[in-house]
């Protein structure tokens, strides 16, 4: 699983969703980032945060299907607004989840992305 980069307790909330389903976090601080990554690592799945500073969230969408149109991306954003949500469903991002978030809609949506994609429910409670 490859997570953006955040000022607040975002990745040690992450970690402490998958360390116990024996899935590996990876952090990306930068869209260049994000992209070698996806490009040297088993990647299943990418989680945006849309409110950092340290980069577009939608131009690393772009970035990523570009090479990897297939990537699942759930993306994080405060008040969401429809402009948002239009471009993320161009962009076929999994879900759009709403902040501050909700650890138990975030668990949700990552057993459903694992489960329509993979097959898997290592999310399941």
């Amino acid at each position: 699983m490859l997570a953006s980069d955040a000022d607040w307790a975002w990745p040690a909330a992450l970690r402490d969703i998958f360390r116990p389903r024996g899935v590996d976090l990876l952090v990306a601080g930068s869209t260049r980032d994000f992209v070698n990554v996806i490009a040297n690592k088993r990647i299943y799945a990418t989680i945006i945060d849309m409110d950092s500073p340290r980069y577009n969230g939608l131009a690393t969408i772009r970035i990523i299907r570009s090479e990897y149109p297939l990537m699942p991306c759930l993306l994080l954003k405060n008040r969401p607004n429809k402009a948002l949500l239009d471009e993320a469903l161009r962009l076929g991002v999994f879900s759009v989840i709403d902040k501050p978030v909700d650890m138990g809609i975030l668990r949700e949506q990552l057993d459903r992305l694992f489960v329509k994609r993979y097959g898997s429910n290592i999310f399941a409670r």
